[in-house]
């Protein structure tokens, strides 16, 4: 990834969720925080709720994906944290991208 990061520490995830901006969709929830930095930092959580260690690091690996082949598309200088639903347990690439780019309209986060 050119422009972003990963959020790795609990405390940063913290920060995301109680200060930050939410939207969800169907497969998705989104919670953005502006950051000072000129790159993006993403986090991704799936739950075990979701499903077994299989299908949660499935699902990680497609969000990562989708994010990464859209990542010009994204305006630089935010914190994301992506929750994937329970019914995105059984979903494919396009359906958990079109959620993605979904969410990032909704935040006006992305340049198309």
């Amino acid at each position: 990834m050119d422009f972003s990061e990963s959020l790795k520490k609990n405390r940063e995830f913290r920060s995301v969720y109680q200060k930050g901006i939410s939207y969800a969709d169907k497969y998705l929830v989104m919670y953005i925080l502006k950051n000072d930095l000129n790159k993006n930092r993403v986090g991704i959580s799936v739950s075990k709720k979701v499903g077994n260690s299989i299908i949660r690091h499935r699902l990680t690996r497609l969000i990562r994906e989708s994010y990464r082949l859209n990542e010009a598309g994204f305006l630089c200088g935010y914190d994301m944290v992506i929750i994937a639903r329970v019914s995105a347990k059984n979903k494919g690439y396009r359906e958990i991208e079109s959620a993605l780019m979904h969410l990032g309209k909704l935040h006006r986060i992305t340049v198309a």
